[in-house]
């Protein structure tokens, strides 16, 4: 698909979600796979050639998508994306330089994928305030509906040094327990999803709650703190039947952006 193709598609995106939606397929997957990477770069939470986001390839546990090293978010497209097994290495034979990742930098996502079949898509960032967040003690405040979402469901792993061995993943997937999102300390932020669609929700909502903590610790006022009833209250609330189908529709918005 070349990318006049891709962005004609996502522009007709329909205004609602989708009651059936379409088969998973792996060409579906690199569509919105490089659809997900252009709107990171959109919303300004990439750091130039490095972070990474992947994706299972649908009927595999042992396949997934990533991109290209060396190529920006911004001109992410499904053929740029590369299929490599749980240890970083490509799947398929072809032009070395067109099949280039960074396996280190696929630890974290792969122990995330080995360990949680349930999650289809991994998103990591290193974006200053989600950096900001994570050197501080407290880590994120309850002090936002954006960071109420992530009340009680938010996994925190310290910082081991740059994620080269595999050693780690174990004591990642420990640490991220039984949720989509976590924080790395001194590093950056962790967002996962059943589906794509999902995982850009949650990480968009994650990086949006670490810029409102930043902002509102910056004017040194003291902050004010719901009780842990609404706090409790408002993180089941996010988790209603609906949520799927909320995914889908900000997907859909958020793709006609491109």
């Amino acid at each position: 698909m070349n990318p006049d193709t891709l962005l004609a598609a996502a522009t007709q995106a329909p205004a609602t979600a989708d009651p059936n939606p379409e088969p998973q397929t792996e060409a579906t997957v690199r569509r919105d796979l490089a659809l997900l990477y252009r709107l990171i770069a959109h919303f300004r939470m990439t750091d130039i050639i490095d972070t990474h986001i992947s994706a299972r390839v649908p009927g595999r546990d042992d396949h997934f998508l990533i991109n290209r090293y060396g190529v920006l978010f911004h001109e992410m497209r499904p053929d740029t994306l590369v299929k490599i097994d749980t240890d970083g290495r490509p799947v398929d034979e072809g032009d070395e330089d067109a099949l280039r990742v960074n396996a280190a930098g696929f630890t974290i996502h792969s122990a995330v994928h080995m360990a949680r079949h349930d999650l289809a898509c991994v998103i990591h960032t290193h974006t200053a305030d989600g950096i900001a967040v994570s050197a501080q003690r407290q880590g994120l405040l309850p002090i936002s509906q954006h960071a109420l979402r992530f009340h009680d469901r938010l996994g925190y792993h310290d910082y081991e040094g740059i994620a080269l061995e595999l050693a780690e993943r174990e004591r990642l997937v420990a640490d991220l327990g039984p949720h989509k999102a976590m924080i790395l300390r001194n590093h950056g932020l962790l967002a996962a999803g059943t589906t794509i669609q999902e995982a850009f929700v949650n990480i968009y909502y994650l990086e949006r709650a670490c810029q409102a903590q930043t902002r509102a610790m910056s004017g040194g006022a003291e902050l004010v703190f719901p009780s842990p009833e609404v706090r409790e209250r408002t993180a089941r609330q996010y988790e209603r039947p609906t949520a799927a189908a909320y995914c889908q529709r900000v997907w859909n918005a958020a793709i006609r952006l491109l």
